[in-house]
């Protein structure tokens, strides 16, 4: 193992800048790779930019935060105290997600603890995994063929059901509508919903998206195109 990795805890402040620099050129690198599998191995429609620069960033983060710590318990405890102070309120939408964070900050922590090889060899073994485990067949196919399909995002005020306040508006725009995701935001006072559904030929995206922007109860609407390859 090259020497820069095998540098003492003891005493971080003897640890020269080169190595440290080193270590979390090594994160980004293994942060990189980890956000490779992730793109590699998920549809496209799931791939958010933020999300895959958020890998990145954790395992240069956690490299930087081991290196701090080291063997010191008390600076252990600080950190933590300090680091409390952070919330994330964005809702993981699929628990393979949480993997890869968990993955992310795991290589950040090997390679900043001076284990290089064990980051190397859980990022192989990990992308046999995820790509053994591929989803290759997407959410269930919408029937309809009157017109394009898409993805409709919506975030209710809580209280209201996605079903009865949604549903009549996609009605009378699209067919075969499937309520595919539900979950809590804004520390409950929000319901995000996911619908699919196509197009009607003779609707226009614009009139649906009009609409929703004026029903009482809607907070916020998206609404994705979703091409073959989001399918796949």
């Amino acid at each position: 193992m090259p020497d820069v990795f095998r540098q003492s805890f003891h005493d971080f402040e003897a640890i020269p800048p080169l190595v440290v620099l080193v270590r979390l050129l090594a994160a980004l690198l293994l942060g990189g790779v980890a956000a490779l599998i992730y793109r590699l191995t998920r549809a496209e429609s799931e791939v958010t930019p933020s999300f895959t620069a958020t890998l990145v960033l954790l395992s240069i983060l956690i490299a930087m935060v081991t290196q701090v710590i080291g063997d010191n318990v008390a600076r252990a405890f600080s950190l933590v105290g300090a680091l409390s102070i952070v919330r994330f309120r964005t809702v993981v939408r699929d628990t393979q997600d949480t993997a890869f964070v968990i993955f992310s900050v795991a290589v950040g922590m090997a390679v900043g603890a001076g284990y290089p090889w064990l980051a190397v060899a859980g990022s192989a073994v990990v992308a046999v995994a995820a790509f053994a485990m591929k989803t290759r067949t997407g959410p269930p196919a919408l029937s309809s063929t009157d017109g394009e399909a898409f993805e409709l995002q919506v975030r209710l005020g809580i209280g209201h059901d996605p079903q009865g306040l949604v549903g009549p508006l996609l009605d009378a725009h699209a067919s075969d509508r499937q309520l595919m995701s539900i979950a809590t935001a804004r520390r409950g006072l929000a319901v995000d919903a996911i619908f699919r559904a196509a197009l009607r030929t003779s609707a226009s995206a614009d009139a649906l998206v009009r609409e929703l922007n004026k029903t009482e109860g809607i907070q916020t609407v998206r609404l994705k195109r979703i091409t073959q390859d989001d399918d796949e």
